[in-house]
């Protein structure tokens, strides 16, 4: 009992003297010295912003197609007597070639009809007035016979008013008066008859020219000449074969442009438009107006250029030119028809390298508008509608931008709103941790802005960069 006793009273003694002791040797130790913590300084590629000549880019792709398409008809009926030699599918053949004759004979004996009757009437036209001619004679003699008549009638009466003669002479003069003045009168009326006589004759001979040039024209239309140089598509009749009127020869396909059809993203000709072409021009366009609409894609001086689908050979292309729009959009793609034309596609062709724009080649179409100066940055730059920024300070700065439009790997800025972006150093490289007031050593990647700006102007260059900063 006086052993526990004993050891209850030494226990708290024991444990009051240790811990006065590790509170003496805690005192009894120098201050821990503390040391501040901070994120070790982070290098990363910066690019100064400015505006930069930017020309606005798009895509689209269509079909090639001859911008003339020839499908040569019969235009009279007959049994087909010639056919030229390559007149065959892909042949090319020269401007005025004469490919295809229909038998021509019942065409001729037609024409020699009407140059007959053209004849005949041409002949009594001159037999008329050769008589009318011969009549103006006539009556001529028997006016003057009518003249001769009246003195020797007057004579007579003055010698029956003497009474030097009968009565019956003097009417017998008066008889031959009057059978004079009957025979003039006769030729008068038969000259007045000639010019409605001659009139008739005319109108036949014209309607007799009529028929003959109709015969010609239909005898011309037996011959059937390229009214341009062409390839030749197909061919739809063979020598000896009777075709009808209006049956189909063959089809002829001009060489000197083709035209593609294309199907361009509206969103992507947003761009090409608005602020861009001609800045200056206020007049309004009204798509009703011909002259007015060609005035409106003459001013947007829009860039095309016509590449192969497929083709390995990238740098192979032809320069086209925006001739008219579709007159709608198509709902369900979302897409305007626009029509390039690319002239003399069968010029400079380099077998294995250059081939000639065929039809029904798949085509790309890349649209470039003007270069003016814009705000451009690449898209990597640009997170979540913000930019990352190394300040003045090498600080890590976090500014929202506005933007109008991504095009391929570029961002396009708003740069009335953020006109104050101008001369800062943008962050192009990844930063991680993402924190504002990061202490930064901010590194110039020139050649990468060298790239942009050749990117910005529609050059296909690469601006992707390597984790050492330089540009590839």
């Amino acid at each position: 009992m006086k052993k526990i006793l004993k050891n209850f009273i030494f226990l708290p003694l024991i444990l009051i003297a240790a811990i006065a002791f590790v509170v003496m040797q805690v005192k009894s130790k120098p201050p821990i010295e503390h040391e501040e913590a901070s994120y070790p300084t982070k290098a990363v590629e910066v690019i100064k912003i400015d505006k930069i000549p930017f020309r606005a880019r798009a895509m689209a792709f269509g079909n090639v197609e001859p911008k003339v398409v020839l499908k040569a008809k019969s235009e009279v009926s007959g049994k087909i007597s010639y056919i030229h030699p390559n007149l065959q599918k892909g042949a090319s053949l020269k401007k005025g070639t004469l490919v295809l004759r229909i038998e021509p004979t019942s065409f001729e004996i037609s024409l020699n009809q009407s140059k007959a009757g053209l004849a005949g009437s041409q002949s009594s036209l001159a037999q008329l007035q050769a008589e009318e001619k011969s009549s103006k004679r006539a009556l001529s003699i028997a006016q003057k016979n009518l003249n001769v008549g009246i003195k020797e009638r007057n004579r007579i009466k003055t010698l029956w008013d003497k009474r030097l003669i009968s009565r019956s002479a003097l009417d017998q003069e008066e008889q031959k008066v009057l059978s004079l003045r009957q025979q003039v009168q006769d030729m008068k009326g038969k000259l007045a008859s000639y010019a409605s006589r001659k009139a008739a004759t005319r109108a036949q001979i014209t309607q007799s020219k009529s028929q003959v040039d109709q015969s010609k024209d239909t005898l011309g239309r037996t011959e059937v000449r390229l009214p341009f140089d062409a390839r030749i598509g197909a061919v739809s009749v063979e020598k000896g074969e009777f075709v009808p009127a209006g049956g189909l020869l063959f089809e002829a396909l001009g060489v000197q442009a083709v035209e593609i059809t294309a199907q361009l993203p509206t969103k992507q000709f947003r761009p090409l438009i608005i602020g861009l072409g001609n800045p200056n021009s206020t007049s309004p366009i009204s798509l009703s107006d011909p002259e007015s609409l060609q005035q409106a894609l003459r001013r947007m001086n829009l860039e095309a250029r016509v590449r192969l689908v497929g083709d390995s050979n990238q740098a192979v292309g032809w320069d086209g030119e925006l001739i008219r729009l579709s007159e709608s959009v198509d709902p369900t793609r979302d897409t305007l028809g626009i029509v390039i034309e690319v002239k003399n596609p069968y010029e400079g062709i380099i077998p294995g390298k250059r081939p000639p724009l065929l039809k029904g080649m798949y085509t790309s179409v890349e649209l470039l508008a003007p270069a003016k100066p814009t705000m451009i940055l690449p898209r990597k730059a640009v997170h979540q509608g913000r930019v990352y920024i190394a300040n003045k300070d090498n600080k890590l700065e976090i500014r929202a931008v506005n933007i109008l439009f991504h095009e391929g790997d570029l961002v396009v800025l708003d740069e009335e709103k953020d006109k104050n972006l101008i001369g800062e150093n943008i962050i192009i490289s990844d930063v991680i941790p993402v924190i504002e007031g990061l202490p930064l050593k901010a590194i110039e990647a020139d050649e990468y802005q060298k790239n942009l700006a050749l990117k910005a102007l529609g050059k296909d260059v690469a601006i992707n960069s390597d984790n050492n900063g330089a540009s590839k």
